[in-house]
């Protein structure tokens, strides 16, 4: 009785784990399932990243109305951004360009480092009246899928 108990364990033991034929169907199930993620998730890392840009232009916007209001001028020497102006934003995602006159001034945030692979949003412009453009332009659609 004892050897055919003994016997029976052994049998257990050997036909415990998985076979080669489970561990490929894992495997391509694992390898379906990651080709949809990272695409998604590569995507929503990009439209993640345009709030760095939006939140740059408001803070250049921020600093020439302040300029405005002291030199009544957007672009007066005493600005700490001039006409021409480079600064990156925050998480260095973009990079926004002041263009300037006395009374008006356009901002442009240019996507910058892997940020650049963003084909839906390429660029954002805002004005000093506020007006908002995306991709070179001022279509609302642009502006509403950036935006």
């Amino acid at each position: 009785m004892r050897s055919r108990l003994a016997s029976l364990m052994k049998l257990r033991r050997r036909a415990s784990g998985f076979t080669l034929i489970e561990l490929m169907i894992a495997i391509a199930i694992l390898a379906i399932i990651m080709g949809i993620a990272i695409p998604s998730y590569n995507q929503w890392v990009l439209k993640s990243g345009r709030a760095d840009a939006k939140a740059a232009l408001f803070g250049a916007a921020q600093t020439l109305e302040r300029c405005f209001t002291r030199f009544s001028a957007y672009n007066d020497g005493n600005c700490p951004l001039s006409n021409g102006a480079t600064e990156m934003s925050e998480n260095d995602k973009y990079q926004v360009t002041v263009a300037s006159a006395p009374t008006t001034f356009t901002l442009t945030a240019a996507p910058q480092g892997s940020q650049a692979d963003d084909t839906e949003c390429t660029s954002f412009t805002l004005t000093h009246t506020g007006q908002k453009g995306a991709n070179g332009g001022t279509a609302d659609a642009d502006i509403e899928k950036c935006w």
